[in-house]
């Protein structure tokens, strides 16, 4: 579980992460999403205690991060924007030095260096110097470093740029494979992204979090779409006196068809709704030809979230 409340960053004058609050629990793959400088790296490199926040509190399974760093950090996967390897070194070797550096015990390195290197699938390149490897095998060291000390909490910082859509795809499979048996929080821009990998999605804009909801929910809405035909004219007077309806918008359509959107209110059951919309059509003498769930897209979601008032 991690609690993070209040959490702020000051960079001189500039606040770039301001009074976010948000809950995570176990085995949740959580996407932050957001804008170029909307604050994500920010984010994660204060959860990771990379960086200290300048006001606000993170616990992580109760623990408060502020003062149990380094126990904390041995539960820990973190993956940065900008992974400091070695390239000279080779993949074996530079993951045996996290290793050490984690302080995973000398007699558990081997058998933990063999589960990072199976799980991003990288035994045939074990050997090869980084600085021979494509930028998505040098993500898959990342990623490996990452799992060293099997940690229950993964932070992955842009774990899909610069890879082609082959190296992407890979990373997407090796991330829901990895979050079976670790929390994941992801850091991206992309938001297909989030749309293929993640539970739940965090949006943040200019600092703040202005959106925290499963992505199952966000693609609901409270509008359906009708098509019907064009034999009843009193059809709108008729749809705008149910009580579940808060406004009709007629659409366009050529032909000999009517289709509108309508807009429920938020105490609305759609279900219910939608039996006394068909029934309504029915009872009219039109034909009901479709009554469906708007479903709203990721992209549409994250533009109204970056358009609304600050």
């Amino acid at each position: 579980m991690i609690e993070v409340q209040s959490l702020t960053r000051r960079y001189g004058k500039n606040l770039a992460v301001n009074g976010v609050s948000f809950t995570i629990g176990s085995g949740e793959i959580v996407g932050l999403l957001g804008h170029n400088g909307a604050g994500k790296t920010t984010i994660m490199r204060m959860l990771s205690g990379y960086l200290e926040p300048s006001g606000g509190s993170i616990d992580i399974d109760g623990v408060a991060l502020a003062t149990n760093a380094h126990q904390i950090q041995q539960q820990l996967g973190y993956l940065p924007e900008n992974l400091p390897i070695y390239p000279d070194m080779m993949v074996a070797d530079y993951l045996e030095y996290a290793a050490t550096l984690k302080g995973v015990p000398a007699k558990d390195r081997y058998q933990q260096m063999r589960e990072a290197i199976s799980a991003t699938a990288l035994e045939e390149r074990a050997l090869d110097p980084i600085n021979t490897l494509s930028r998505g095998l040098r993500q898959r060291v990342g990623v490996a470093q990452a799992l060293l000390g099997r940690p229950s909490l993964l932070i992955l910082d842009e774990p899909g740029n610069g890879l082609d859509p082959e190296q992407t795809e890979h990373m997407r499979a090796l991330i829901r494979k990895l979050a079976r048996r670790a929390t994941v929080i992801l850091s991206t821009h992309i938001m297909q992204e989030v749309d293929a990998i993640c539970d739940r999605v965090l949006m943040l804009r200019q600092g703040k979090l202005v959106l925290d909801a499963h992505l199952a929910q966000l693609r609901q809405s409270r509008t359906l779409q009708l098509r019907t035909n064009a034999a009843i004219d009193a059809l709108p007077d008729y749809l705008r006196r149910m009580p579940q309806i808060s406004h009709i918008e007629n659409v366009p359509t050529p032909g000999s068809q009517l289709q509108f959107l309508l807009t429920l209110h938020d105490n609305a059951d759609p279900d219910t709704a939608a039996n006394n919309i068909a029934h309504c059509v029915v009872t009219a003498g039109a034909s009901l030809y479709q009554l469906q769930p708007v479903v709203r897209d990721l992209e549409s979601v994250f533009r109204e979230a970056n358009t609304g008032g600050s």
